[in-house]
C-alpha cells in the first residue's frame, strides 16, 4: 500500500533495477518461478552462498528482466509439461543476452525447448532419490566425444556418480545445437548438459534439497565458478547498506517502531537504533490477542537488554471492538492491520504533544516486514495471494507514515544471524515466531475475550511443557488453535461436557515458505493433552495438525 502523498511510495518489494542489491552493492540472481514448489528454497540455498536472491515471475520479459540487471538466472521447476497448452513459458532472449543461466528441472526442459533441443514424455518417471552419472562419453547435441571434451565445469569436484532428487516425468531426449550433455540416469539418458562459452547450463535434477548429495556445491560452483560472483551478502554488509541507507532516508526526523516483542520487531529496531540512535521510539501495542506473560516479557526484555525507548499503549478494546462478529480470516487480518496503523498514529500525536515545539516530527514507521511476508501477500513481483499479512497486504490505504522496512528482502534464518551480529540477546533472536495478529488468528470463528482467555490458558501449558521437555530450539513453533465454533461432547467430572476442540500445530521450518509437522515426543503430547483438559475446562479435546507445507500454511488462518 502507499505511503501517506506526501512521502514516497515504500511499498515496492524489491528494489528498483538501478539500486544496488541491498547489502551487497551488487547485482542479484534472479530466481524465475514457474510455479515450482521449491522456487523460495532455490533462492534460500543461493543466500546460503552469500550471494543476494529474488524470486521474479515467469511472465515478466526479457526486458524486464535484464531492466533489474541479473548477474546470472536459474530457472525454477514447475508441475507443468512444457508442450502442454498453456504451459508456463518464458521469453527466450534472456539466453542470448550473455547472462549466465542455470535451468532446474522444468526450466532445464524449456531451456532445451527454446534452444532447439526436444523434450517427450518418456513412459517412464523418476521421483526421489536416483543415482546420476556424470557423462564422459556425449559430446554437443549427443553426439560421442571423448572424456576429455565432455568434461562439466558445473559438475566438476563431484564424484562421477552421486544421489540426486528426481521429480519429473518428462525429460529431454536431445541436447541442443552446441552443448554438451554431461550427466545422465538409467532412465534420463540427457539428465544435464553445458554450454560453457555461452554460460548456460541445465540439469534435470533439484540441487535445491537436501537429498541431492552435492547439490549445494553445484549451485555454490554455478555463482562463483561459472557465474564468477563474489560472496557479498553477509550479515555485516546488510547491517551497514542499511544503516547507511536509514540514515540518509531519516536525517533528522524522528521515528517510531510498531514493536512486537518478536524476532523481527526486535531486530528491525536494533537495527535502526544503530542507524539513528535515540531518534526511535518503539510502541508496544498490547491489541488483547497477546499470550499469556507476553506484555511483561516484552517490556521486561527492552528494559534490560536493549536499551530502546519502549511505550507501552493498552488498545485491546479498540482492536476487539473493530474484529466483533467478524469470522473471516482475511477481514480480520485487515482489520488488525488498520487497527495498528491507527494505534501508532494516536500514540504518534501524543509523543509529538509531549515533545512540544522543539520536537522534530515523526513521519517514519519502522516494521518487521520479511521477505515471505512480502512474497505470500502477493508482493513479489507478481505472486499470488496466499494470505494478507497484517505489515503488507493489510495495511490501510490511507496510511500516514512513510515506511521503514529493513528486513523486507531478508528470509527468517538471514534475521536471526543480523540480530546476533547486532548484539540483540540470543533468548529475543531464537524466540519462537509469533504472528503480529497474535491470537487474532488462531481463534476460528469470532475473537472475543472469553475465547482469547481460553485459548490463552491452553496455549500457556503447551508452551511451558515444549520448554520443559526441551524442544523449543528442535521445533519452529508450536500454534494452538481453538476451534471456537466447533463443539465435541466430552466426559468431565463423570459427566457430560459440551466443548471446545484445541489444535496443536507443532511445525519444523527454515524460513517458514515450507514446513513440515514436528515429531513430538507422545508422552510430551500427552501430558499437553492431559493437562489442558483437565484445566481448561471449556476444552474437551486435543488434537494434533499433522499436514505439512505446503499444502497447509503454517497458521490456520
Amino acid at each position: 500500500m502507499p505511503a501517506s502523498s506526501s512521502a514516497p511510495d515504500t511499498a515496492s518489494s524489491l528494489p528498483p533495477a538501478s539500486s544496488p542489491v541491498p547489502g551487497s552493492g551488487a547485482r542479484p540472481v534472479l530466481v524465475v518461478d514457474f510455479g515450482a514448489q521449491y522456487a523460495q528454497l532455490i533462492a534460500r540455498r543461493v543466500r546460503e552462498a552469500s550471494v543476494y536472491s529474488e524470486i521474479v515471475p515467469h511472465s515478466m520479459s526479457a526486458e524486464q528482466i535484464l531492466a533489474k540487471e541479473p548477474a546470472a538466472i536459474i530457472l525454477s521447476g514447475g508441475p507443468s509439461s512444457v508442450y502442454a497448452e498453456g504451459a508456463p513459458s518464458f521469453d527466450p532472449a534472456v539466453l542470448d543476452a550473455g547472462v549466465p543461466v542455470l535451468g532446474i528441472c522444468y526450466g532445464f526442459q524449456l531451456m532445451a525447448q527454446a534452444l532447439g533441443g526436444s523434450v517427450g514424455r518418456t513412459g517412464t518417471r523418476e521421483y526421489g532419490r536416483t543415482r546420476m552419472s556424470q557423462a564422459t562419453g556425449r559430446g554437443p547435441g549427443g553426439g560421442e566425444v571423448g572424456t576429455a571434451e565432455a568434461a562439466s565445469r558445473l559438475l566438476s569436484g563431484t564424484p562421477a556418480a552421486q544421489t540426486v532428487w528426481m521429480s519429473h516425468g518428462d525429460a529431454v531426449e536431445r541436447a541442443p545445437e552446441g552443448f554438451t550433455v554431461t550427466a545422465s540416469t538409467d532412465q534420463t539418458p540427457v539428465a544435464a548438459f553445458e554450454d560453457d562459452a555461452r554460460r548456460l547450463y541445465g540439469i534435470q535434477w533439484h540441487p535445491e534439497v537436501v537429498h541431492s548429495e552435492y547439490g549445494q556445491r553445484l549451485i555454490e560452483t554455478f555463482l562463483h565458478d561459472c557465474a564468477g560472483i563474489g560472496r557479498d551478502w553477509t550479515p555485516g554488509s546488510i547491517i551497514d547498506d542499511q544503516v547507511a541507507r536509514i540514515r540518509a532516508q531519516v536525517g533528522g526526523a524522528r521515528v517510531i517502531c510498531g514493536l512486537s516483542g518478536g524476532v523481527d520487531s526486535s531486530v528491525a529496531a536494533a537495527l535502526v537504533h544503530r542507524a539513528i540512535g535515540d531518534q526511535l521510539t518503539c510502541i508496544f501495542v498490547d491489541h488483547g490477542l497477546l499470550r499469556a506473560g507476553e506484555r511483561e516479557q516484552v517490556e521486561r526484555d527492552y528494559a534490560q537488554s536493549m536499551g530502546i525507548r519502549v511505550v507501552t499503549v493498552d488498545e485491546s478494546e479498540r482492536f476487539l471492538d473493530a474484529l466483533a462478529g467478524v469470522t473471516d480470516p482475511e477481514a480480520k487480518r485487515k482489520i488488525i492491520g488498520r487497527e495498528f496503523i491507527r494505534s501508532f498514529e494516536a500514540a504518534q500525536r501524543a509523543l509529538v504533544a509531549e515533545a512540544g515545539e522543539q520536537g522534530a516530527e515523526i513521519r517514519f514507521l519502522v516494521q518487521g516486514t520479511l521477505y515471505p511476508d512480502v512474497v505470500e501477500s502477493g508482493g513479489g513481483d507478481g505472486a499470488a495471494n496466499i494470505k494478507s499479512h497484517h505489515n503488507v497486504g493489510g495495511l490501510p490505504e490511507d496510511l500516514d507514515f512513510t515506511l521503514i522496512e529493513p528486513l523486507r528482502t531478508l528470509f527468517k534464518d538471514e534475521v536471526r544471524a543480523i540480530g546476533l551480529e547486532l548484539g540483540v540477546p540470543e533468548h529475543i533472536v531464537w524466540r519462537q515466531p509469533f504472528p503480529g495478529p497474535g491470537l487474532g488468528i488462531r481463534v476460528i470463528g469470532e475473537v472475543t475475550r472469553e475465547r482469547l482467555d481460553v485459548l490463552r490458558a491452553a496455549d500457556a501449558i503447551a508452551r511451558e511443557e515444549l520448554t520443559a521437555a526441551g524442544l523449543d530450539r528442535e521445533i519452529w513453533q508450536c500454534p494452538v488453535v481453538l476451534l471456537a465454533d466447533v463443539h465435541s461432547v466430552g466426559v468431565q467430572g463423570d459427566g457430560r461436557s459440551y466443548g471446545s476442540p484445541v489444535v496443536l500445530r507443532p511445525v519444523t521450518s527454515e524460513d517458514a515458505m515450507t514446513a513440515d509437522w514436528s515429531r513430538v515426543p507422545f508422552d510430551v503430547l500427552a501430558r499437553i493433552s492431559t493437562r489442558i483438559t483437565n484445566s481448561v475446562p471449556e476444552v474437551t479435546r486435543v488434537v494434533l495438525d499433522v499436514t505439512s507445507k505446503p499444502p497447509a500454511t503454517i497458521e490456520w488462518e
